[in-house]
């Protein structure tokens, strides 16, 4: 019987597939599991890099990420469903840790899932390196926060049963999917979500500025997706902007001097991430067809 299933969304990935797959290929896991990529409409050799490793390809055309994940779950056969990115390189003990930190005794509540650390790659780059300065997917940080925990999706697990109940990822998010998941999971489930922290990956990050722009722009247009579909629970007014406006403008006097050690890096990182989240969400948010949408 599959214990647990695990699941790759890649588009254009065959370059860092392989590695990927290989890694989850030797893990230490003695429960079966199986490995599920998902080819969101690559144009490059993603389904062919999947498929000589002999783990399931499934091939759509490109919907984006949540609803690759959402494929990839229609035809898993776990009872545990795992998630990292194509990007990612799962250490050896990843999906063993995380299945130890789920198991429930007799007397416990039964557990509805995990999420584990992810830490940069070769991160060699100064966008990289400030990936890691701010710990940019930290999942127990992000499942600290007061109102809407979550855990990112390159380091995840949740019981089947659970996602099916919730409907799986919402497709019409560019980012912020996991969060809006999460959330909506934790308002019908009552079963404790945990922090695994010996379930490691670690991830390629954005490796120059206009890569880390472009994703955070990203996280910026999902962000406001995710405030419009939450909107009673969200108030966002004009003076929070006008005070994101001000700490962009605050940033920005630092931002443009060559990073020489950690503080400048972060000054011109932070300039970076929140001026193109800033863009994204208003663009997203004035953008009357997204309204509608939601």
């Amino acid at each position: 019987m599959t214990l647990a299933s695990v699941v790759v969304p890649a588009f254009n990935a065959e370059k860092t597939l392989a590695e990927c797959l290989n890694a989850l290929r030797n893990q230490d896991c003695e429960d079966a599991f199986e490995i599920v990529v998902v080819d969101d409409g690559s144009n490059d050799g993603t389904a062919a890099v999947g498929q000589s490793f002999r783990v399931r390809v499934i091939r759509q055309h490109n919907k984006g990420a949540g609803a690759a994940r959402n494929a990839g779950m229609a035809v898993a056969r776990g009872k545990w469903i795992a998630f990292t990115d194509a990007d990612c390189v799962p250490s050896r003990s990843w999906l063993r840790s995380l299945l130890s930190a789920t198991r429930s005794s007799s007397s416990e509540q039964e557990k509805i899932g995990a999420g584990g650390r992810t830490i940069g790659l070769d991160s060699a780059t100064e966008a990289a390196q400030f990936c890691d300065l701010i710990g940019s997917l930290d999942a127990e940080r992000h499942l600290a926060h007061p109102k809407f925990p979550f855990a990112p999706s390159s380091n995840l697990m949740y019981r089947k049963s659970v996602l099916e109940e919730a409907g799986g990822f919402d497709e019409r998010y560019v980012s912020y999917e996991a969060c809006d998941l999460h959330n909506r999971i934790l308002k019908k489930q009552s079963g404790p979500f945990v922090y695994a922290p010996r379930a490691v990956v670690f991830h390629r990050h954005r490796a120059d500025w206009k890569g880390f722009w472009r994703q955070q722009y990203s996280y910026g247009k999902g962000y406001a997706q995710f405030v419009m579909h939450h909107r009673d629970e969200c108030r966002w007014t004009i003076a929070d902007e006008l005070r994101e406006w001000a700490d962009i403008g605050r940033l920005s006097l630092s931002a443009w001097r060559a990073p020489r050690n950690e503080r400048s890096l972060y000054a011109r990182g932070m300039f970076v991430k929140k001026f193109a989240q800033r863009v994204g969400f208003v663009a997203t948010q004035l953008n009357r067809r997204e309204r509608t949408r939601w």
